[in-house]
């Protein structure tokens, strides 16, 4: 009898996000990367480039909060239950600069039914450049077979 024994938690919010990863253009063409995804959790980082300075020589925050966001969609994913974006609000507490190595950091505040709340912390060399806090949604569906229980 071959019986696979289900993911842990944070085996499952792994195996989601090489799912996502695989589709994820937007990320990886701004050259992010994942550094860590668990349950509920996810850290990406992103080097600020040229193309992604504005005329003020910092960092546009539009990208901030575009790396923001995709630290929010791996960790509300990471439960096997497709989920979008409803809302995001960002702060921007200091500016970025070219070649700085940002580091988006997203934890599970709450999650009931078809709801959840993240927030997100933006570094840069150790120290916070902004905070997202984001409301997502569950839209059905998922994104590895479901798990055997």
């Amino acid at each position: 009898m071959n019986v696979k024994a289900p993911l842990s938690p944070d085996d499952l919010a792994r195996a989601c996000a090489e799912v996502m990863w695989q589709d994820d253009y937007a990320s990886k063409g701004l050259g992010m990367e994942i550094v860590e995804v668990k349950a509920g959790e996810a850290t990406l980082a992103m080097t600020i480039t040229t193309d992604m300075v504005n005329g003020h020589g910092i960092a546009h925050g539009g990208f901030i909060f575009t790396l923001a966001d995709s630290a929010f969609a791996y960790a509300c994913n990471s439960y096997n239950e497709r989920t979008v974006a409803a809302h995001g609000n960002i702060t921007f507490i200091r500016p970025s600069k070219l070649g700085a190595r940002l580091i988006a950091t997203a934890k599970e505040i709450s999650r009931s039914g078809r709801s959840g709340i993240y927030d997100i912390r933006v570094t840069a060399g150790g120290v916070t450049i902004a905070e997202l806090r984001g409301h997502s949604r569950s839209i059905g569906g998922t994104l590895v077979p479901p798990q055997p229980t």
